[in-house]
């Protein structure tokens, strides 16, 4: 139990039974409670079939989360709290979400104004919690150029832990970026004016991460296995930034402490594999906003823990991509009276309709429609590409 990788491995391999095993009876008890998918007739491959499909399945999904983490994670580690924290919160709000649609008996849950202030308030609480716990640091990595070659002969870190809203930037020489480079006008200021924007970040990150996988949860699998290949690149990160010697070989800040984050991440890895069992197609659960919620908002609180947020946009692209081309097509549609610009939002549903004009939008391509099981592999595929983009950022500069 002193051993990182054996609490990880422990931890995968609890989830993902808890959520095979466990899962069939929640997914009975659902069934029984009549707790359905209700359905809107949007036309699309085989969505009657759906109707009915048990739901609010992310039940499994953060049980099978908590179980191994409080059975084999240190409870003791302010990162490892603060996950536990953040998917209780965002699973309450999805539950919430998903209980009123199924009193209601339609897709009407709470406002997504709702929704919004729930996400606000857990970014506040992972930022407040970053600015005033004194065990969140972080050491500065600092290159030893060689003054022959103009290579970096080493990396050295500072002797001291620093409280600082420093990221990872990809694509530059010297990839850590301090927050306060926007408020160097603040002058004696600067420093507290940083972390203001640090919380405007953390705010916004986790809303349009949340949202955005709770948009792409719309195919059999879909969003279960990009959130697993997000969470495995996360608990690389975590396991690499909170190791000294793989921190210097990648040159990046050394977080103590903050490798408990592959034990959480183990266990998100685990369960979203065991809910696949049942949630691949044909799916016979779906996560619902309880598990959809969650799942974004996990994704976004440990790339800001590990201070990787802003590699967020290459990581989870498509679930940004999922926002995006809802918001455009709202604003499109408002702006010319009725025009679209894709045949169809969310992005996944545009291409699962035909382009042979039968639905007018801008882009027809493709134009034939693209099967559901089809459209899945490939954004799955995309993911994995995009997680090893992430990666290579910090080392192409």
């Amino acid at each position: 139990m002193d051993y990182l990788t054996f609490r990880s491995g422990a931890a995968f391999v609890l989830a993902m039974l808890m959520a095979i095993f466990a899962g069939r009876a929640i997914i009975r008890r659902l069934q029984l409670m009549q707790v359905g998918e209700i359905i809107r007739d949007l036309d699309l491959e085989g969505q009657e079939k759906k109707k009915g499909t048990p739901t609010m399945g992310g039940i499994i999904i953060i049980l099978s989360i908590l179980v191994p983490c409080l059975l084999v994670g240190n409870l003791t580690n302010a990162y490892m709290l603060l996950m536990l924290v953040s998917t209780l919160w965002l699973g309450a709000i999805g539950f919430l979400d998903d209980y009123k649609k199924f009193k209601k008996r339609n897709k009407d849950g709470i406002r997504g104004k709702y929704k919004i202030i729930g996400q606000v308030g857990l970014a506040l609480i992972v930022a407040g919690t970053m600015y005033l716990n004194p065990h969140m640091v972080i050491v500065e990595n600092r290159e030893v150029i060689s003054t022959e070659t103009q290579r970096v002969e080493e990396v050295v870190y500072a002797d001291e832990e620093v409280k600082s809203p420093q990221t990872t930037i990809p694509f530059v020489k010297n990839n850590n970026f301090n927050y306060g480079w926007f408020t160097g006008w603040a002058g004696d200021y600067a420093e507290a004016a940083a972390w203001v924007v640090f919380f405007f970040v953390v705010m916004f990150i986790v809303t349009a991460t949340s949202n955005g996988a709770n948009l792409n949860d719309g195919l059999d699998g879909l969003c279960a296995g990009l959130s697993a290949i997000a969470g495995a690149a996360l608990a690389i990160m975590a396991y690499l930034g909170g190791h000294l010697i793989y921190s210097a070989y990648l040159n990046i800040m050394y977080i103590p402490d903050s490798g408990e984050l592959v034990v959480y991440m183990a266990a998100f890895i685990g369960a979203l594999v065991g809910f696949l069992w049942y949630n691949a197609s044909p799916a016979q659960v779906f996560m619902g906003d309880t598990g959809s919620l969650t799942l974004g908002g996990v994704i976004a609180v440990s790339a800001i823990l590990v201070h990787k947020e802003l590699l967020l946009p290459i990581l989870v692209a498509l679930f940004y991509l999922e926002d995006l081309s809802v918001v455009l097509q709202v604003a499109y549609f408002k702006r010319t009276g009725g025009k679209r610009i894709f045949k169809m939002t969310p992005i996944h549903h545009h291409y699962q309709k035909p382009g042979d004009g039968s639905y007018p939008a801008l882009i027809q391509w493709p134009r034939q429609a693209i099967p559901e099981s089809k459209i899945v592999t490939r954004f799955w595929i995309v993911g994995i590409i995009l997680a090893v983009i992430t990666f290579v950022t910090l080392k192409i500069r």
